[in-house]
């Protein structure tokens, strides 16, 4: 077995019989823990060949839209000095704020290092993205996911405003 379809078995027997884990597709899956969802994504990194090796990315979308300032790239940078693993980034494209962490993959990944990894990302994003939100602005991703699923189910025209004054 491959590297990668050695990872993929291994998170899809830790995480499988909880009812937050969703395999989304091939070697990518999320957890919804809180008011974040945490995607798990097996990345090939093999030379000469692509599968025999493999790192699993762990990463919460921790809010979405957020005012691009100096003071929030700054604290975020002071974070990333006081946690004891992983790290949070801005992505301009979407405004957005994650924090992400990287293990290694392959026969030997000890589903208990995926367990942790999982739960500290959520832990870390459902810590943070209230704080971001009140200090920066945006919206936390359950947030986002919501208005999306309200948007579907009305056609575009759901808020909170609105569905009030409709009752």
């Amino acid at each position: 077995m491959d590297a990668v379809a050695a990872s993929c078995s291994h998170i899809e027997r830790a995480l499988g019989k909880s009812p937050a884990f969703r395999k989304v597709e091939d070697c990518l899956y999320v957890v919804k823990q809180g008011s974040t969802y945490v995607m798990i994504n097996v990345l090939p990194t093999g030379k000469e060949n692509p599968t025999d090796k493999a790192v699993v990315r762990v990463l919460a979308q921790v809010v979405c839209g957020v005012r691009p300032e100096a003071s929030l790239f700054r604290q975020l940078l002071i974070l990333n000095g006081q946690l004891r693993f992983g790290a949070f980034a801005y992505v301009p494209d979407g405004d957005l704020v994650i924090f992400c962490h990287t293990i290694l993959g392959g026969a030997e990944m000890d589903p208990r290092e995926i367990l942790a990894t999982v739960h500290d990302v959520a832990l870390v994003a459902d810590d943070y993205d209230d704080r971001i939100v009140a200090r920066y602005g945006g919206q936390r991703m359950q947030d986002v996911v919501e208005q999306s699923a309200l948007n579907h189910l009305f056609g575009g025209a759901a808020s909170p405003d609105r569905f009030d004054e409709d009752l």
